[in-house]
């Protein structure tokens, strides 16, 4: 049974992977992840079970493009501007019918625009990302992530490998946002069976099970995985396994303790 904000994936149509925003009676309204001019399409919800229990689709356990959750404290300023963005994003889905509809999508734009001095295309892009990131109000926290200033992540360039570069002969492969929540999932997924963590297994449990079809020169390196985990704070800690109290001994007539009993 399909349910709002699944991501699916259709089989042999790369970067075709599309998330259930909303179910409208027999119709799914849909967008397409990873596009910069996607919006929402009408899918009905009997071919998307069928391409799902085909094979031809597949669910993702794991949403690769959700918001990650925020570091805190969340600078006031951030929170800010996630308000602002959120006032709209609430305001034009509270009619989605006309929101899906390329004529009156338009005059919702920019009617809201107007009313709040804001530009149509900032209007429109709070749309884009919080259907892309999970329709949360994470998603609508800024990402200055990709400005490219010092200590900050630099944007993804299609063809050009971020890093220092590699000492084999592979290319590799950019730690986009995608990338880094699959690296995130990972580390999480081992965690919750194994007692301890370990990067190096986990790394190869995540080539195992999400890049078996991915080339090697492909492939995301262990550094990456490493790294990333570092800067996003995903390193899974270990917990301490809380001291058990003391006994004592049991007492006799007459009561009579020693150092011995009592550390036992």
């Amino acid at each position: 049974m399909i349910g709002q904000n699944d991501v699916v994936e259709y089989a042999g149509m790369p970067g075709r992977t599309v998330r259930v925003l909303w179910i409208d009676a027999a119709l799914a309204w849909t967008y397409q992840l990873g596009s910069h001019a996607a919006m929402p399409e009408p899918v009905r919800v009997a071919a998307l079970e069928e391409a799902l229990a085909s094979g031809r689709a597949r669910r993702l356990l794991v949403d690769p493009f959700a918001a990650a959750p925020p570091r805190e404290p969340v600078p006031q300023g951030y929170l800010d501007l996630q308000a602002k963005a959120w006032s709209a994003v609430r305001t034009l889905h509270a009619d989605r019918r006309a929101l899906v509809d390329p004529r009156q999508r338009a005059g919702l734009l920019a009617a809201y625009a107007a009313a709040h001095g804001i530009s149509k295309s900032s209007v429109l892009r709070y749309l884009r990302r919080y259907w892309e990131r999970g329709q949360s109000p994470d998603a609508l926290l800024p990402d200055y992530g990709n400005s490219g200033a010092p200590g900050r992540t630099r944007a993804v360039t299609a063809g050009i490998k971020r890093g220092r570069p590699r000492k084999d002969a592979a290319t590799g492969t950019n730690a986009d946002e995608r990338m880094r929540a699959i690296f995130r999932a990972a580390a999480a997924r081992y965690a919750a069976s194994h007692d301890e963590f370990s990067r190096r297994a986990a790394y190869r449990q995540m080539i195992e099970e999400c890049f078996k079809d991915v080339e090697a020169g492909a492939l995301p390196s262990f550094g990456q995985f490493n790294y990333w985990l570092e800067r996003d704070a995903s390193v899974p800690q270990p917990v301490t396994p809380a001291r058990p109290a003391p006994q004592r001994a049991p007492v006799h007539a007459p009561a009579r303790f020693t150092m011995h009993a009592a550390m036992a």
